[in-house]
């Protein structure tokens, strides 16, 4: 049976690296194959993974628009492109969304997103979706029937209360989830004090940090892979623990 986690948060918080991590934990625990989906219009994913990306859905639904599905039907060409624009790695795929190219809003895509994750999320034994920053894809319903939501917060007051606001709207629009969380990304034990207390505040079920790396940021800025890092990491070892508590409870 299929396992699915989706991750939310506001922007900067490092989402993105946190759902890398989490595609390369459930390899090395045997979940596989692993779908790994970045529903980010502004998509960087492929980077953290160390991935080329070539097709997108975003590519598809501008394809369709210019006629390029001319001669078969819709689905037909979908399915075509579907296969396209996975990407293949060592225990598991990637699939990109995308954007499409102008003015106008990402509905369409999502849409082509949403049908395509139906078709796909049987094939894989564990689903990682990393979602645009903010709230927008909750409403949207991309975010919808996973078994886990995984909010990344900053050790801050108002990355906290974001990541209380995506709960709280998951929670108002119904959708299919099942454990809410949330976690703090890039924290320094000097803000023990202060994430304690702000953590009084809010309604949200916690459950750890991921310290700030300096490994992890020299990766980064030099344009690698993040997944690059070791299991002994300090960052990647606090994540493992809290991926334990994510995918296994």
């Amino acid at each position: 049976m299929t396992y699915s986690v989706a991750l939310a948060g506001k922007g900067g918080t490092g989402k993105t690296t946190i759902a890398g991590m989490l595609v390369k934990y459930l390899v090395e625990k045997g979940r596989t194959p692993v779908l790994a989906v970045d529903a980010d219009a502004n998509a960087n994913l492929n980077e953290v993974l160390g991935l080329k990306v070539d097709e997108t859905l975003g590519d598809a639904r501008e394809q369709m628009k210019t006629g390029a599905s001319e001669g078969m039907t819709k689905d037909v060409f979908m399915e075509m492109k579907l296969q396209q624009a996975v990407v293949e790695a060592d225990g598991f795929d990637l699939i990109v969304m995308g954007r499409p190219e102008g003015a106008g809003c990402y509905c369409a895509a999502n849409t082509l997103l949403t049908q395509s994750l139906e078709r796909l999320i049987k094939n894989y034994a564990s689903v990682v979706m990393d979602n645009e920053a903010g709230m927008e894809h909750m409403s949207r319903l991309t975010t919808n029937n996973f078994d886990a939501l995984l909010v990344v917060s900053d050790p801050t007051r108002r990355g906290l209360q974001a990541a209380s606001r995506i709960v709280e709207l998951a929670n108002d629009l119904r959708l299919n989830i099942g454990r809410k969380m949330v976690m703090v990304n890039r924290f320094r034990e000097d803000q023990a004090k202060g994430l304690e207390e702000a953590l009084k505040e809010y309604p949200i079920d916690f459950i750890g940090t991921v310290p700030e790396d300096r490994a992890l940021q020299e990766l980064d800025l030099a344009g690698r892979p993040t997944s690059e890092l070791s299991r002994e990491n300090p960052a990647v070892a606090a994540a493992w623990r809290i991926f334990d508590a994510v995918v296994l409870t």
